[in-house]
């Protein structure tokens, strides 16, 4: 048998992650939920725990050995995080905790600074929690105002009616690149270039995308780009953000304390030069390390392979999720190939409760998410109080699919019946 490039990737891979090999409920783990939180290599648990077993130090806190030491893997981490999304400096790469707290970086700095009443910011329909509720206070504070794009009939961005949004009034265009519940690939690029014509700066939050797909700032043109560790093989606690270095010059401190100073006095401070202006208090160095080592671990897999397994993956999903009946994938369609959007699919299946379909698949050991993942605005746009979805990742298999899908089929009696019972 001829093994296409999806199974030649996973087979290759598997063994790297320890989880994969754990059984739940008696059942071998399928893991489908990895548009929540991807799970981890042994190169970067080893990476993890090596530093705290022989490197633990505070990073930037000290002359000795072992403070060196970290030290010069924290900012080895962060050059190699610059590298990998084409930064053109590794200053230009900020240390956060999440992508949501990048986020709110620059909505309390840049836009506590530079937004007046009667600004505009542009989001969309689709938007993550973490891309609205910060804009939503910084507007409040500001009395800036906050304008949406909607979605097309095939629930994609709408970028004829987003041209219509844009005015000398749009001062901050902060979108998704891929969207968490449609699996639609914005065309962040486009939107950038649209924006700037303008004079208003971009935001791009990268959580979904920063794993799965080849990204270059310098081509995007954004002006900050947010995204999570966990979800690209990392630990959780860490994140990054990516801003222009002029951009990020003109921002404030974010949060006050040790690390971010040049010198303090009792009735002043000056800061640091960028990146530490952002960094206040001791970091989060062995999970900063461990991105590093999670960037390396992706890079030398090649993200142009993990796209393209993604695509055979996604055609096979979608071909297999198609036998249910009464099912509704929403988002756009993959192309054949499986290209044209994300390898995630949210879904409702006719009257079955998305809740308690994912328990009755957790007892056959199959992960999968359900709920509103954080976008509650799109599940009321979309008619729908809650959805289930599955999303694949590099290290999934076609027989991983096969199992989700006839455990899926097998479920939808017995959910229909307990539904039943409940009333």
């Amino acid at each position: 048998m001829i093994l296409t490039t999806e199974q030649h990737l996973a087979a290759k891979v598997r063994a790297d992650f320890p989880i994969l090999q754990d059984k739940i409920n008696g059942k071998p783990l399928v893991y489908l939920d990895n548009a929540s939180t991807s799970q981890k290599p042994l190169q970067v648990l080893k990476t993890w725990q090596n530093y705290y077993e022989h490197t633990n130090a505070n990073a930037h806190r000290g002359i000795h050995t072992l403070s060196s030491k970290a030290t010069e893997a924290y900012e080895n981490a962060r050059q190699k995080i610059a590298t990998f999304v084409n930064a053109t400096s590794a200053q230009e790469i900020i240390y956060t905790r999440n992508a949501t707290e990048g986020i709110n970086l620059v909505a309390s700095t840049w836009g506590g600074k530079n937004l007046q009443p009667g600004d505009e910011i542009i989001l969309s329909v689709m938007e993550h929690h973490s891309n609205l509720i910060p804009w939503q206070q910084i507007a409040q504070r500001t009395g800036a105002v906050l304008r949406f794009v909607e979605l097309t009939d095939t629930q994609e961005f709408n970028v004829d009616q987003f041209k219509t949004l844009l005015s000398n009034r749009t001062k901050l265009v902060s979108i998704v690149h891929v969207s968490n519940t449609l699996g639609c690939i914005n065309p962040i690029q486009d939107i950038t270039a649209l924006a700037h014509h303008y004079g208003a700066k971009v935001l791009i939050d990268a959580c979904q995308s920063t794993p799965h797909l080849k990204l270059d700032v310098q081509a995007i043109d954004c002006d900050w780009l947010a995204a999570s560790g966990h979800k690209m093989c990392a630990p959780t606690g860490i994140g990054f953000l990516y801003g222009k270095l002029d951009v990020l010059k003109e921002m404030p401190p974010f949060l006050g304390g040790g690390k971010m100073i040049a010198e303090v006095f009792l009735d002043h401070a000056t800061y640091a030069d960028i990146p530490y202006r952002f960094e206040a208090g001791t970091p989060a160095t062995g999970e900063a390390i461990a991105l590093g080592a999670a960037v390396d671990y992706l890079t030398a897999i090649g993200m142009d392979k993990i796209q393209a397994y993604e695509h055979e993956l996604t055609a096979y999903l979608f071909e297999q999720l198609n036998t249910i009946p009464s099912i509704t994938i929403y988002g756009s369609k993959p192309n054949a190939d499986g290209s044209g959007r994300a390898a995630l699919a949210s879904f409702t299946c006719g009257t079955i409760n998305p809740y308690q379909l994912a328990q009755v698949l957790d007892q056959a050991g199959i992960a999968i998410r359900a709920g509103q993942y954080c976008t509650q605005p799109l599940h009321r746009i979309l008619g729908v109080p809650c959805t289930a979805r599955v999303s694949p990742y590099f290290y999934n298999t076609r027989e991983e699919i096969d199992t989700f899908i006839s455990a899926f089929k097998e479920a939808i009696p017995f959910v229909i019946a307990l539904q039943c019972q409940a009333r």
